[in-house]
């Protein structure tokens, strides 16, 4: 984990990047004071609940990338905005007056990033004239300050030859869009983007002055499947027990779809739900909600009851929202124990 911490870190001061990470994956105030002390400007999260707890972890920037919508969490997020700086990626007019209202109402100051679909087709106004439009609206709004542009490149899985032509696309994207601001007389200072399986290419995106990657910190199968880092870069696994071998060849660990998420792999033929790092070649191929089923056919070794095996998940984020604690290890030594301080704040 410190390694993945430091990498990132310094990726991102020589490349000249603010690198303002997403809390999703880890979702401890204490690890979220650890991105700040490596060199973190802030902390990104997408919900209010858990701007409500990653305050806690003193950052001077907080960014929401997420649009807020409805008054009962802007009164919320005022009270956070009260304590710290707050900014708010949204993509309407809708959710920039209600929040203008609440910051009015509070009498603070909100940062705004307009946000524009970069090719995944989830949130995100279209580039070019929808999206300068939004941003001369956020402008006239009181209490918001519009700060700049904001992406998600989920589109992007891979660093394939494929991959690396969407990212030279998204290049050529965000040069236009920043022409078309300049011609509007509109300034953009952030342009906030980047994923984990585009972290250490962010550098190729023209413009780019803000890094927000969350799954880095621990990494997954997904991300070794997207070629955004090696298996031995996972920093994260779940500790299983073996509860079963009654049947032959395979065995059940006392973990399933309420411990490890029933995400599958991304670009992988088969469906598994994890890496046993104990026995690369067994097969975690099947699971109920308490149960996990695992093919030995092909493992490396023999199990029995009562052995314990660390499973790296598929998705790490979503399995660390399900648990209530995670520990430091080095070596054979816990050093110390983490709360999952914003486990379940989905409100």
């Amino acid at each position: 984990m410190e390694r993945n911490l430091a990498r990132a870190a310094e990726y991102a001061q020589q490349h000249g990047l603010r690198l303002r990470p997403h809390t999703k994956t880890h979702k401890s105030v204490r690890i979220g004071r650890r991105q700040l002390e490596s060199g973190a400007a802030g902390l990104t999260v997408a919900k209010v609940s858990e701007a409500e707890v990653m305050v806690d972890a003193g950052p001077s920037d907080l960014l929401v990338a997420y649009p807020i919508v409805g008054r009962a969490k802007l009164e919320r997020l005022m009270a956070v905005a009260r304590q710290t700086r707050v900014t708010v990626a949204l993509d309407s007019l809708f959710a920039a007056r209600q929040l203008s209202g609440a910051a009015r109402a509070a009498q603070v100051e909100i940062g705004v990033l307009a946000e524009f679909d970069a090719g995944l087709g989830r949130v995100g106004v279209e580039p070019g004239a929808p999206l300068i439009e939004l941003a001369q609206g956020i402008r006239n709004l009181p209490h918001l300050a519009f700060e700049g542009i904001t992406f998600y490149p989920g589109h992007i899985k891979d660093l394939d030859e494929g991959g690396l032509r969407a990212l030279a696309q998204l290049s050529e994207l965000t040069r236009s869009i920043l022409d078309d601001f300049r011609r509007a007389g509109i300034e953009v200072k952030i342009v906030s983007g980047g994923s984990t399986p585009t972290l250490y290419d962010s550098h190729r995106i023209e413009g780019l002055t803000e890094i927000r990657p969350g799954t880095y910190i621990f990494n997954d199968v997904n991300t070794v499947l997207s070629g955004g880092c090696a298996l031995e870069d996972c920093a994260a696994t779940i500790l299983a027990t073996v509860v079963s071998t009654a049947r032959a060849g395979h065995m059940i660990i006392d973990g399933g779809s309420k411990t490890f998420s029933s995400d599958r792999p991304v670009n992988a033929p088969e469906v598994t739900f994890g890496h046993v790092v104990e026995a690369p070649g067994a097969r975690f191929h099947k699971m109920n909600e308490e149960h996990g089923f695992i093919d030995l056919a092909r493992a490396e070794r023999e199990f029995v009851i009562g052995d314990r095996v660390r499973v790296i998940p598929n998705h790490i984020c979503v399995a660390v929202n399900l648990h209530e604690q995670a520990y430091g290890v080095r070596g054979d030594h816990v050093e110390e124990t983490w709360k999952v301080d914003a486990r379940g704040k989905l409100q």
